[in-house]
């Protein structure tokens, strides 16, 4: 999906409401027959685990994306997973699906190593995996579906709190999810890269801490900052809990205004900071879109209709035709900024 594709599809929404696999394909019973025309297979059993269960971010990207889909190809949609954020929780989740002859896992992973034996033991079992939002090594899945890159995700945060701070620049920090993250992990780095060039030579990254998804602890670890660092600038939180936890902070403090805030962040968590001035600009992608795009390729996969190797293209229902790319990665496209112009056209 491309970023045009996500505003209209975002607003059509609002309108309306809205490696190789290391496993051979089961073909068991439970997934039905597959169709001689490469069409997906009837009764596919989908299982989606977020890192945390509850979260309105994977709310969204499950039940509002990953769930439509499997009901558009006559399969059977569940949601699963721990109440916290940790590295270890999801791996009896996993052990459980496999166990259920789970045709498709779709995995938001809380630590790029942890799960890896449990999903290996799962697609060994015949399950395809499929990571999402946050991945893992590449050979404990079969694809991963990219909601942007790294670096396109790094660039605008990056631009968003510099455009917020203004030219005098300062300290700014970040507010990250867990510390295993792997995806929150990249973002930083590339993040620190970006902080190099010369046109972002008077911000200075000061301190990075982890609210490890909770809002509560996020909103103390905000306050935290502030605290610890009174010449502070700007914050920069690339998930949709610790954003809108910043946001709850600063605009109930006297540093509304004074403290820019950006990150990653659904519309309807961020409106309200928007209007009242707590917050410039935000960055995220459709997060329906993803878990719609993360369960055709799931799919796709458990189908037969591709391989997960790079080159392999198939449909994913309204979203049109992607490709593999390298690692198995399939990409959903790039970041999409919100701001007070827009933010009102848009209902997730």
């Amino acid at each position: 999906m491309r970023a045009a594709r996500l505003v209209a599809v975002a607003v059509a929404a609002a309108l309306a409401f809205s490696t190789t696999a290391c496993a051979e394909d089961s073909g068991t019973g439970d997934s039905g027959t597959a169709a001689s025309d490469g069409t997906i297979k009837s009764g596919l059993k989908v299982a989606f685990l977020p890192k945390q269960v509850n979260n309105p971010y994977f709310d969204t990207s499950d039940n509002k994306g990953g769930k439509v889909a499997v009901e558009e190809f006559k399969g059977v949609y569940s949601e699963t997973g721990p109440s916290e954020a940790s590295p270890s929780a999801q791996v009896s989740y996993i052990n459980t699906l496999s166990q259920q002859g789970t045709n498709v896992i779709a995995v938001s992973a809380n630590d790029k190593d942890a799960i890896c034996g449990a999903l290996n033991e799962a697609r060994k079992a015949g399950a395809k995996v499929v990571t999402y939002d946050s991945d893992t090594k590449p050979e404990c899945r079969d694809l991963f579906i990219n909601q942007a890159t790294s670096e396109g995700i790094a660039k605008i945060q990056i631009k968003l709190i510099s455009d917020a701070i203004g030219p005098d620049g300062g300290e700014i920090a970040i507010l990250s999810a867990t510390a295993n993250a792997t995806n929150q992990n990249a973002w930083i780095e590339m993040m620190k890269t970006e902080l190099a060039k010369p046109e972002y030579g008077k911000l200075k990254l000061v301190d990075t801490v982890y609210g490890d998804d909770d809002d509560q602890k996020s909103f103390q670890e905000a306050q935290g900052l502030l605290a610890k660092h009174p010449n502070l600038k700007g914050i920069i939180s690339p998930t949709t809990v610790g954003v809108a936890a910043a946001g709850r902070y600063l605009s109930g403090s006297t540093y509304k205004g004074k403290v820019q805030l950006t990150g990653l962040g659904t519309p309807n968590q961020m409106k309200a900071y928007v209007k009242d001035g707590t917050v410039k600009a935000f960055a995220l992608w459709n997060p329906a879109d993803l878990g719609y795009l993360a369960a055709w390729a799931g799919a796709s996969l458990a189908s037969g209709v591709i391989k997960g190797k790079e080159g392999d293209t198939f449909k994913a229902g309204k979203l049109g035709q992607f490709t593999v790319g390298k690692d198995g990665t399939v990409l959903l496209g790039d970041p999409f900024t919100f701001n007070a112009g827009n933010v009102d056209q848009f209902n997730f």
